[in-house]
């Protein structure tokens, strides 16, 4: 189904029997923040925290802590549902998560008919403030661990345009708050927004952005996914929700955001302007280091009436994020298929928080495919930062964890299977010898072939005779097992 906005997806959460009303009072420093962790960690429901300490505004949390919940907020019965709708827009195009300035169309932009309409006026922009009534301390924003360096808007969607081609992009980067109308904004020199940032460097020019908090979950979702270059987040949300997300013009800046924002933040970044920003506790389990990072100058907020204010909590998995990342899994499946078509399965797992571990399963077709197929994986732009990755034969399932580590356990000879190579790396990645470039391995969990390095003939699997597994299914029924 399509929501309208995210009330509307609060309000099927909890005829689902998927959302918690907390009216206690919490507050919004480390309180809300630890109850959400222990809920996420049991994988309950989202939570909606109506009393919050010293706020007229509730707060939303854990919204798609469950694969359930994102199918829910996707609109989809089965993530691979998804995954079929979108593959039949994306051409053969290399996923990359670069700049997105080359100004190429893509398949899904020239033909999805979803394309957004752009109003005057809109819902989010029922209540406006202005240069000195803006004041980011009105807003329930979250400090979520004690050692963070203050409080953080960790689920913005960061509205740029680039300064030359007026291509959009939409990323989710991490604002500190620094005061009432000032924030850092915490992008690395891959995304979107910072390559529109580097580009009005360049030009001497202020970028201008937009920050949307609580759209509908379908246009949140495809903020987070690493969508390859030349295709347009709004529209992505379009093809997800199956209509198009209205967008509004800016009060003060000359950007447009969805019409269903529950708070939209406008404002600029000048030139050559960094803060100090960091520490901050992440996916990872371990503190951000300290960074310089641009700085956001709020000229106006507006929201909506009686407006929710969302936000996610970082931490070690299972949390939120880990699942908005399965159903990243799930979409990337096709368009992974259509560079390598050996592949039959993937799993990210989620205590491989998003690029650190990926399993993959392949038909294997001559010696040495593996590792070769590892080669082709990190060439990719989407998956150059997987640290890790096994590769198995076909008859593997790679969701199965104990499968898995029997084959990784069985099938390796470390020092002929395991190897090394280095490239770029995640910045948030504690472990590198520096920040954004380390070392990434490659595993092959497959059989070896003659010609691999393997001497002798592959043993044969242990099977149990086929007469025998159907003669023992018909008596299965009626055996009888007694504890002893």
């Amino acid at each position: 189904m399509t929501y309208k906005d995210l009330k509307d997806f609060i309000s099927m959460l909890e005829v689902q029997g998927e959302l918690a009303r907390i009216s206690q009072p919490v507050s919004p420093v480390l309180e809300i923040a630890e109850i959400t962790r222990r809920v996420s960690k049991e994988k309950g429901p989202a939570l909606l925290f109506e009393n919050v300490s010293g706020f007229d505004m509730p707060v939303l949390t854990n919204a798609f802590g469950t694969i359930k919940r994102m199918c829910l907020a996707l609109g989809v019965s089965g993530l691979d549902e998804l995954s079929r709708r979108v593959v039949d827009f994306i051409e053969e195009e290399t996923p990359d998560v670069s700049c997105k300035s080359s100004g190429k169309k893509s398949k899904l932009q020239k033909e999805h008919p979803a394309v957004p309409a752009i109003a005057e006026e809109g819902a989010c922009q029922a209540l406006v403030f202005k240069g000195p009534e803006v004041d980011l301390n009105s807003i329930p924003v979250l400090k979520c661990w004690p050692g963070d360096a203050g409080l953080s808007i960790t689920l913005p969607l960061v509205f740029t345009k680039d300064p030359e081609t007026g291509q959009r992009n939409v990323g989710i980067y991490r604002m500190q708050v620094l005061d009432r109308n000032r924030t850092c904004m915490h992008w690395y020199s891959n995304k979107g927004g910072a390559c529109h940032f580097q580009k009005a460097q360049e030009l001497g020019q202020v970028l201008e952005a937009a920050v949307s908090i609580g759209p509908d979950p379908a246009m949140t979702y495809a903020a987070s996914f690493p969508l390859p270059d030349g295709l347009d987040e709004v529209r992505f949300a379009g093809l997800i929700r199956g209509m198009p997300v209205d967008l509004v013009r800016c009060k003060t800046v000359d950007l447009h955001v969805p019409v269903c924002s529950q708070i939209v933040l406008e404002g600029f970044l000048r030139p050559g302007e960094y803060h100090e920003e960091g520490p901050f506790g992440n996916h990872t389990g371990y503190y951000s280091q300290i960074g310089a990072f641009p700085v956001f100058h709020v000229t106006c907020i507006t929201m909506r009436k009686h407006a929710v204010y969302q936000a996610t909590v970082p931490g070690p998995p299972p949390m939120e994020d880990c699942f908005m990342a399965k159903a990243t899994e799930r979409l990337l499946l096709p368009i992974m298929k259509r560079h390598f078509s050996e592949i039959v399965d993937i799993n990210m797992p989620i205590e491989g928080i998003f690029n650190n571990l990926l399993f993959v399963s392949i038909r294997k077709q001559f010696p040495w495919h593996a590792r070769q197929f590892i080669q082709g994986l990190w060439s990719l732009g989407g998956l150059m930062k997987f640290r890790i990755i096994c590769v198995f034969d076909e008859d593997v399932d790679v969701q199965d964890l104990s499968q898995v580590l029997w084959r990784l356990g069985n099938n390796i000879d470390p020092k002929r299977d395991v190897y090394f190579t280095e490239g770029a790396s995640d910045f948030l990645n504690q472990a590198t010898s520096r920040p954004g470039y380390g070392t990434r391995m490659g595993i092959d969990c497959t059989k070896k072939w003659t010609g691999e390095g393997y001497d002798g003939k592959w043993p044969k699997e242990m099977k149990m005779d086929k007469d025998v597994m159907a003669k023992i299914d018909m008596l299965w029924p009626n055996l009888r097992f007694s504890k002893q």
